[in-house]
């Protein structure tokens, strides 16, 4: 099958008031490209709209962001893929840019960067703010990066990224997971400020504040033990052995003193607990040792991609 050169993916749901403007503007920025539009069960004509403006339709009937990415990625095949919310909140005008620095090999993923220009200005919903701060902090310091935004809906992939993540998010944890995959895989990063602007009168967001961000945490600590479960399990076994120590001290003194040990209960718990903690050391060992292979195998697998 034919590679599209560049493909702009605009995942949808429920967005009639500004996927006409935001087609117009990424057609008029790139011309040469094919637009899809992937609606997800929309109820008020955003296909019809869409398709009024040229676009390609398709449509994922699984609800969910992550559903839809998936399906895209799996079903297109492109040099570059432009990945854009329809809600009209992203500038075109930077798109030609992001495709560059794919179509160029100088990066595999280049993230429109919000929270570096306007993000905080424009957006007024005070959680997602310190979501944005937070989920970004966390991620910097587990996986030792300095993504400036975590979250973006805004970004361009390469083929290889593209056809080489194995999406497990079903809502609007996909941005999160996508980062840390392009971070923990070592691949090409390059960021670019957007001027981000809030979305128009009428035009409702569809995040969630506290069940979608408590989703996003979940899928954090669930890649934090998938790609680095030593340190992972290194934390819960050190915070147990501290347990263990501080029941075994008295118990200890108290022997040294008198010679007796009176609190048998209380010698079997703290035992038991560093029983846990040593298993729970040897748990992180035996699955780093298991994903560092599989890091060999994926690299492997990215090598015979790239023929």
């Amino acid at each position: 099958m034919k590679k599209d050169k560049i493909a702009i993916l605009i995942p949808c749901y429920n967005e009639s008031k500004t996927i006409q403007k935001v087609i117009k503007d990424f057609k008029k920025v790139l011309p040469h490209s094919k637009i899809y539009v992937y609606d997800n069960n929309s109820t008020d004509k955003t296909d019809e709209l869409a398709k009024k403006q040229g676009a390609i339709v398709r449509y994922e009937y699984k609800q969910g962001k992550g559903n839809v990415i998936k399906t895209m990625l799996r079903e297109i095949d492109a040099k570059c893929y432009l990945i854009v919310d329809g809600d009209d909140t992203y500038p075109a005008d930077v798109a030609k840019e992001m495709c560059d620095c794919i179509l160029s090999k100088k990066a595999d993923m280049v993230i429109g960067d919000r929270l570096s220009s306007t993000y905080f200005k424009q957006n007024n919903r005070k959680f997602h703010n310190f979501g944005n701060k937070f989920v970004r902090f966390l991620i910097n310091k587990i996986f030792k990066s300095d993504i400036k935004d975590i979250m973006t809906g805004y970004r361009a992939i390469s083929y290889r990224f593209a056809k080489g993540f194995p999406i497990m998010s079903k809502e609007y944890e996909i941005e999160t997971e996508m980062t840390i995959h392009a971070v923990e895989k070592n691949y090409k990063i390059i960021e670019i400020p957007v001027m981000y602007r809030n979305r128009i009168d009428g035009s409702i967001s569809k995040l969630r504040t506290f069940c979608d961000g408590y989703k996003i945490l979940k899928i954090i600590v669930q890649l934090f033990k998938e790609y680095k479960p030593s340190l992972f399990f290194n934390i819960f076994a050190t915070l147990i052995l501290i347990m263990s120590i501080i029941f075994l001290i008295p118990i200890f003194i108290e022997y040294y003193n008198t010679g007796l040990v009176p609190k048998f209960p209380t010698l079997i718990v703290s035992t038991m607990l560093l029983i846990m903690s040593l298993l729970l050391y040897v748990t992180g060992i035996i699955l780093q040792t298991i994903v560092n292979k599989n890091k060999r195998i994926y690299e492997l697998i990215m090598n015979q991609m790239r023929k």
